[in-house]
């Protein structure tokens, strides 16, 4: 019996040695070693720390600039087909390069965000498309430089909002940077207006 003690004493011994020798140690602690219900903890944390979600008005910013953006593309295609005027050709090329790009720049930030941007223009956008669309010639010149003047003009101050009043960084970001394109758009939309009165 007092074998079976001082045998035990030892084990205890030899185990509060190792437990203090392991003090300070930083230890990798490997997938396999955490359980199931530490990884669904760990999880739940992650998704709690990086929220991702917009508010409302960066949500609603972001819908009309996708749609904005396809208009500007699908304009800017006609444009280069059915445009009389040289210089309107041109800019459409120019829509569809630089709203693509823009566009492409949004679906990176709405899938960041977990948001789903729409694949094709709104009813007011599509409105305008057919409207312009419809018309030939000179008629047609007229109708795609009024319809670019005014989209870019609000595209302006809506950019100009979110730039300063976004609730999101990455938002802010994205405004801030597409701005200035935009407005060298409204400036060259309004010179070519200009050059055809």
């Amino acid at each position: 019996m007092k074998k079976l003690t001082l045998f035990n004493a030892a084990i205890l011994l030899l185990l509060l040695q190792a437990c203090n020798s392991h003090k300070g140690k930083n230890y990798n602690i490997s997938a396999d070693s955490i359980s199931s219900d530490d990884s669904i903890l760990a999880v739940k944390d992650t998704a709690q720390k990086s929220s991702f979600a917009l508010d409302n008005e960066d949500v609603r910013f972001a819908n009309e600039v996708a749609s904005g953006g396809l208009t500007e593309i699908i304009l800017g295609r006609i444009a280069q087909q059915k445009a009389k005027n040289k210089r309107i050709k041109n800019f459409g090329a120019l829509m569809v390069k630089d709203h693509t790009k823009a566009n492409d720049k949004l679906q990176v930030l709405a899938q960041s965000k977990h948001i789903t941007l729409p694949t094709s223009p709104n009813a007011k956008d599509q409105q305008v498309i057919n409207e312009v669309s419809k018309k030939t010639g000179a008629e047609f010149d007229a109708a795609y430089v009024a319809a670019t003047m005014a989209d870019h003009a609000d595209d302006v101050k809506e950019f100009e909002n979110a730039s300063q009043n976004s609730l999101d960084n990455d938002v802010k970001k994205f405004a801030t940077k597409t701005l200035p394109m935009l407005k060298n758009h409204l400036d060259a939309i309004n010179t070519i207006n200009g050059s055809m009165k």
